[in-house]
Parts: C-alpha cells; structure tokens; sequence
C-alpha cells in the first residue's frame, strides 16, 4: 500500500507539473527579455532597402506566456519592416512563447527618397504586449539620399560632382572615346554586381583632405559587412582605355581593386595613380597585364595579391608602401610583389617585355608563412629589365633578374600603428624608422597626405615622417 500510494502522489506530482507548464503565465510580473533595446542600422540608400537584423524576445518564466500583439508604432506608414516567426506585420497577434524559450522578431529598414544631401535619421519603435504590460524596442537607421545608376553607359564627357553620393547598380561602362571626370570630395558606392568598367578614359581629381578624396567602396556600410573584401567587383581598364588619372583616390573592399590589360595607346600610362589608397581586396590591389601604369605616393595595403605584374608591360613606382599583414579578413599568402614577363594560355607559354622601376618603395608583410615578399618569373627571351633602389623589402632569396641596389632587407619599417585584431593600421612612421632619409630625389615635393617632402633625402614609403 505503501508503495502504491507513493506511485500515486509521483503521477500527482509530474501530472501538476506538466499541467503548470501547459499552463500560461497572467501575471502582470511575468518575466520578459529582449537580446537588444535598440536595432540600428548604418547608413542605408534611399529607395535600395537593408540587410535583414534581427533580435530575440525571451520568456524566462516556467509557464507559457502570450503575446497580446507586437506592433510598429509607425504602422504602414513605417520606413521599417518586421517579421515574427514568418508573420509579416505591421502587426503581429497572438504570440505564444514556450516556458524558458524565445522567439525571433526580424526588421529591415526601406528609405524614401527625399530632399537634402546629408544623412538623415529615421526612427520608429516595435511594442510588445502582455499581461497588462507595454514594452519597447527601439528602431534607429541612417538614411543617404543618392544619385542612383543602373547598368550605366557614360558617352561623351560628363563629370560627377560632390553633394549626393554615386550609388552603382548592375555597373558602369565608361565608353570608348568617352570621358568621365570625378570631383574632388564625391564618394561612389559599387553593389556586389556592379564593376567600372573603363574602355575610354577616368580622371579622379580628389585632394588631399579626407573630406576631399574620392571614395570607390561596397554599398554595404552595415557593420557586419561595411569592411569585407570582395564587396564590390572592382575598376577595370581595358584595351582601348587610355590616358587615366586617379588622383588622391581611395579604393576599398573589392574583389580586384585596379586590373589593367594591353600597353598605352599613347605617350602617357594608361593607368596613373596619385597620392591613392588602395586597401582590402580580396585578390589583387593592382593587376596588370602587358600594360603601363605610372603609381607615386601610393599605399597598396592588405590585399590577397598587392601588386601582380604579369605578361610584361612597362612600369614605375615611386615612393609607394606596399604591405599585408594577416588579420581578422585575410591571412597574407602571396608576395606583396609579383613581376612576371610570362602567362599561359591554352598550355602555351606567352611572353612580352617588362620593364619595371621602383624607387623609394617599401615592401612588406607580416603574419604569414612567407619569407619572400618580392617574387620574379621570367621564361623566354624577352627583355626582362626589372630595378629596385633605394628601398625596403622583406626577402630571403634575392628574386632572379631583378637589378637591386641600395635596398634594405629584412629590417622592420616601424609602422605607426598595427592592430591585426582591431582591423586598424596606421602606416605611416615612427621616429627612429630605418627607412627616414634613405631615399633619393625622384622630384616628389609632397607625400601621401600631400605634405612636404624632402627633396634630396626624402623617406622610403608613401609618408615622409614630419
């Protein structure tokens, strides 16, 4: 009897358990949490829409507990967008949520076009309602009006302008003949489909402010992706292009940042680059393939391949720092320097001149397997008439019919500032770098930041330390 008897209050006891658990919560004291207080986004275009964020409601008591309804505030007329648990609102009724368990609450955000240049904020609220109870998330975006072009031919001249940023879809295609000039302080947005593609000439006249460079980037500013490589295809030159000149550029995140193909149809470089920054893509910083480009004062940071100088051409890099360290994005894996006078074909080795000065430059990588920064290929007998003076690099095996003279190997360049973890690199210099005064004149009077530089011992790298 005894033992029966205890059987019997054991089913009682699991039997009022399970029945609490069935059962929900109505008091105005339930517990209910939220992973977030406020959903913010970054920087969304006007009329392109968001990525999709989310945050989680927690039900901490140990019975059920119901949701009255969760409502924007803003209701139709909301720049934003929710989703419970597949429900679309503006409103969602009748939510239950299991003992001890949550449920997702996802939101995105779509700008209006509107007047005015500056970002602007737009803002809105998500109310949750239980048990007698009102609580809030709050909603928070930044919206940028923007000149928008889709599968864009430029023909003829035509210049953009500060004031309302370029935002790119599906690309641009700079025709042959045509010419496109960009303004001092204008910032140009590329999505994920949309490359430069430049068969006639770009000229890119920033300054040396940071608020008067020229910006090429990803159109996704949002935290998660704002800093990815790859986000964006990239400026392409092609063989008919001619004559271009980037000033003061700054070229960020793409998947190949500057690629250039087939030699100048004139006097001048096909590709020029002025005081530019090219950082963070994912494959090359500078691909060139039997063409000219004339580089000075530049800095190629991070990238999968900095500089990849193949089938011949004809180049000079003055005062450049070329660099990669692995961080949170990329572990560094190739020569920051690859010269090469050779491609393949269809199983055919092709080759072509090269001709290839650096002067001034600083080449180097840290926190990966290579000992080798600078790497040369030469086949055939074409002329293979590659100098670095008068520089920095990292090598342990000096590469094959390279002229060097007057280099430092293997000494650290005393960077300002590297945090692999924190994503932040300063490259310009410490005092007591081994690189100051180690140059020669090569007629730059500025740096980088468009400061003085010393005429007859200037520094190595694209800063003069002040």
């Amino acid at each position: 009897m005894k033992l029966t008897a205890y059987i019997a209050l054991l089913v009682l006891n699991v039997a009022l358990v399970c029945c609490k658990k069935d059962n929900y919560i109505t008091s105005q004291d339930a517990r209910l949490e939220f992973s977030a207080d406020t959903v913010r986004f970054d920087t969304v275009f006007t009329t392109v829409g968001s990525i999709t964020q989310s945050f989680k409601i927690f039900n901490e008591n140990d019975q059920k507990l119901h949701l009255r309804n969760i409502m924007l505030k803003g209701g139709t007329a909301s720049s934003f967008k929710i989703n419970v648990n597949g429900t679309i609102g503006p409103e969602v009724r009748d939510i239950d949520i299991e003992a001890n368990d949550s449920i997702y609450v996802f939101v995105s955000v779509m700008i209006n076009q509107g007047a005015g240049n500056l970002p602007f904020v737009i803002q809105d609220s998500i109310e949750i309602t239980y048990n007698n109870n009102k609580k809030f998330v709050q909603l928070e975006s930044w919206g940028q009006n923007a000149n928008f072009l889709r599968s864009r031919l430029i023909t003829g001249r035509v210049t953009w302008t500060a004031g309302l940023p370029y935002v790119i879809l599906g690309g641009v295609l700079i025709d042959t003949n045509a010419v496109l000039t960009i303004q001092k302080g204008s910032r140009i947005y590329l999505h994920a489909d949309a490359p430069m593609i430049v068969d006639g000439t770009l000229l890119v006249n920033g300054e040396k402010y940071d608020s008067t460079r020229v910006y090429f980037r990803s159109d996704r500013l949002d935290n998660t992706y704002r800093d990815l490589p790859a986000g964006w295809p990239g400026i392409y030159f092609r063989g008919s292009s001619k004559s271009s000149v980037l000033n003061y550029a700054v070229i960020q995140n793409a998947y190949q940042a500057v690629v250039t193909e087939k030699p100048s149809s004139t006097a001048e470089a096909k590709v020029t680059l002025n005081q530019c920054i090219i950082d963070n893509a994912y494959d090359a910083g500078i691909l060139a393939l039997e063409s000219s480009v004339k580089a000075s004062n530049c800095l190629i940071s991070n990238c999968g391949k900095n500089i990849q100088l193949a089938y011949g051409g004809n180049y000079q890099f003055d005062q450049c720092t070329v660099v990669s360290y692995s961080g949170i994005y990329q572990t560094h894996k190739e020569p920051v320097l690859f010269l090469s006078n050779n491609t393949k074909q269809d199983n055919t080795v092709l080759t072509a001149d090269l001709t290839a000065n650096f002067r001034n430059c600083i080449f180097w990588g840290e926190g990966g397997a290579l000992e080798d920064e600078v790497v040369s290929s030469k086949q055939g007998n074409t002329v293979f008439a590659v100098n670095i003076s008068n520089s920095l690099w990292k090598v342990k095996t000096a590469p094959a019919n390279v002229t060097a003279s007057a280099v430092i190997n293997g000494q650290s360049p005393a960077f300002d500032s590297v945090n692999t973890q924190k994503n932040f690199f300063n490259f310009r210099l410490k005092s007591g770098s081994p690189v100051i005064d180690k140059g020669v004149s090569t007629g730059l009077l500025i740096d980088l930041d468009g400061r003085p530089r010393a005429v007859n011992l200037p520094d190595l790298g694209a800063y003069e330390k002040q």
